[in-house]
């Protein structure tokens, strides 16, 4: 019988990639599941290593290792780093062959160029016999290309977390299906609320770096998170909790969160929490009243615990998740490419409060059953393993 091992985890302090992880791990239900992670110990720093085998994903060569020279040669000679790519998967390779079966985790990583290094290893491994699973993705239609396209073809799998990927990928590839992203079946851990945390009574606020990059007008983001967290003190009772859920170095949510935090700390309104990992955000995530969300994992924490959400997306992933849960993702996504005016995070927060029994209602009535619908990705692993 097969062994199946996850590969592509980005590493912990991106909580998204842990709780993919830890909701897989819970959904496959297998002793001493192989990661590969670009980042050990990130994960061995939130426990990770506690629940899962991580291993080191890339190899590093010394400049005079005979593969590195030839590497460099292909790109000096012929402008050619497929080479180079692949070298640094050599341990996946050596590992793995025709008994495994190789599960990508990145859920994300066919939205962006840089999916041509997840292409390579899918092109190694089936001409190691090793079949390969896609696993709770998002993909960009616009960016099926015909290169593309033969890449995805050649999954074993393709689970597509939202039905915008489904209804595009499956045109390529037959074995698609559509499935929750695992960390909808994320376990959540209830540490005691920090001082300035009313249960119930607090918007969750997460913002991140990524989509200010994203942003149709420069400064829009942060103008108008400023001009939310100033209308919610200013009309409500409410508190405001900002909680970061990325903190990789280069791409840190508690750099702008902090920034937030200076120009209103002195209204004893709002709190900054530091960081945590997955299980222990998604705790605090639960407890919110509302939740205003830029990281997708960070909103899936608060759809899956029944929290009224606003996401504010700039990718398929938000409106297609969006679209799965409520029929539609108008009022739901706040696409960061179209703010403009500083009022247009509060125009679309006060149509989430004005509807906030309604939406809650419907979470409470929906998620069960769509939490199931994650538990169908065992199965059709498990077919796998079984050929």
């Amino acid at each position: 019988m097969k062994k199946c091992f996850l590969y592509a985890h980005g590493g912990s302090k991106n909580h998204g990639c842990e709780a993919i992880v830890r909701g897989t791990n819970k959904v496959l239900n297998q002793d001493n599941l192989t990661v590969y992670s670009l980042n050990p110990s990130e994960d061995n720093l939130y426990n990770l290593n506690n629940i899962v085998n991580i291993k080191k994903q890339t190899v590093e060569y010394s400049k005079l290792n005979p593969k590195r020279i030839l590497a460099s040669l292909k790109i000096r000679l012929f402008n050619d780093d497929t080479y180079a790519e692949k070298i640094q998967y050599d341990s996946l390779f050596k590992n793995h062959g025709n008994d495994d079966l190789a599960i990508s985790v990145g859920g994300d990583n066919y939205c962006y160029s840089g999916y041509k290094t997840y292409e390579i290893l899918n092109k190694e491994f089936n001409k190691k016999g090793t079949k390969t699973v896609l696993w709770g993705c998002s993909v960009e239609p616009d960016l099926i290309d015909e290169n593309m396209a033969a890449d995805l073809s050649n999954y074993s799998l393709i689970a597509a977390r939202e039905s915008i990927t489904y209804q595009a990928v499956k045109k390529v590839n037959k074995n698609t299906k559509l499935i929750p992203d695992p960390a909808f079946q994320l376990d959540k851990i209830d540490l005691p609320l920090p001082i300035g945390f009313t249960k119930n009574n607090t918007i969750g606020i997460n913002i991140s770096p990524h989509i200010m990059t994203c942003e149709s007008r420069k400064g829009a983001t942060i103008n108008n998170y400023e001009a939310l967290i100033h209308h919610i003190i200013k009309t409500t009772n409410m508190q405001i909790a900002l909680i970061p859920h990325v903190v990789w170095k280069n791409n840190d949510d508690r750099k702008p969160l902090e920034i937030l935090y200076d120009k209103f700390k002195d209204t004893n309104r709002v709190i900054i929490l530091r960081d945590y990992n997955c299980m222990e955000l998604k705790g605090f995530i639960s407890r919110c009243r509302i939740f205003i969300g830029a990281r997708t994992h960070s909103t899936i924490a608060a759809y899956s615990t029944c929290v009224p959400t606003l996401v504010i997306g700039y990718s398929v992933k938000a409106k297609g998740i969006a679209k799965d849960i409520f029929g539609t993702y108008e009022n739901y996504v706040l696409p960061v490419q179209s703010l403009s005016n500083k009022d247009d995070l509060i125009n679309a927060f006060e149509w989430v409060k004005e509807h906030e029994y309604e939406i809650r209602t419907h979470l409470n009535n929906f998620m069960p059953e769509y939490k199931k619908r994650v538990l169908q990705g065992r199965i059709e692993i498990e077919k796998l393993l079984g050929e």
